[in-house]
């Protein structure tokens, strides 16, 4: 699925999330969701010149809006699951990056939108990777790992993750206190 794919239901959910912006509702979005984010802010959503599957490592970028979200961590791994990409909206600030993706995260106030996953964890590993054999067969390449190396180390990897993510979802969590 796509956030441009013609389905009657997208329009209505990117318009539910530019209502909630605008209420100042803090938005958080994962992949299609921040791809849905960033058409609710006027961006564009389009095919990234490769898919990202698997374990890749994406960049923080260097200013205070990066630090406020990443703490002094400069870059670190994440997992991937797209073929699709959304440009960096009017008044968003780019947070990650990769070389296969330029645009990975960004931030708008209380509002954070991921292109890649920090959320995982084994079970949506494994039924990913269940479901998605004919998608990694097909889409072969360096950004597009096997399901054998997606699940080599993973405790490993997941734990580091999951460090981030606490991270990330406690900062966005305090906005919603306010």
């Amino acid at each position: 699925m796509s956030a441009y794919d013609d389905l009657p239901w997208i329009p209505r959910v990117v318009d539910f999330i530019r209502q909630a912006m605008a209420a100042e509702i803090p938005v958080l979005g994962h992949c299609l969701g921040g791809q849905f984010m960033a058409l609710a802010m006027g961006g564009k959503v389009t095919k990234n010149p490769v898919k990202e599957i698997g374990w890749h490592e994406v960049e923080v970028a260097d200013h205070p809006v990066a630090v406020d979200w990443f703490g002094d961590l400069k870059r670190f791994t994440t997992f991937e699951w797209h073929g699709d990409t959304f440009s960096l909206p009017v008044g968003a600030t780019r947070l990650l990056s990769s070389p296969a993706c330029e645009q990975q995260a960004f931030a708008c106030g209380p509002h954070l939108a991921l292109q890649c996953h920090v959320e995982m964890d084994p079970e949506l590993i494994d039924a990913w990777c269940a479901t998605g054999d004919d998608e990694i067969a097909e889409s072969r390449g360096p950004t597009v790992q096997s399901t054998a190396e997606i699940r080599r180390e993973l405790g490993t990897r997941l734990a580091a993750l999951s460090a981030i993510a606490d991270r990330l979802y406690d900062r966005w969590t305090a906005a919603l206190a306010v």
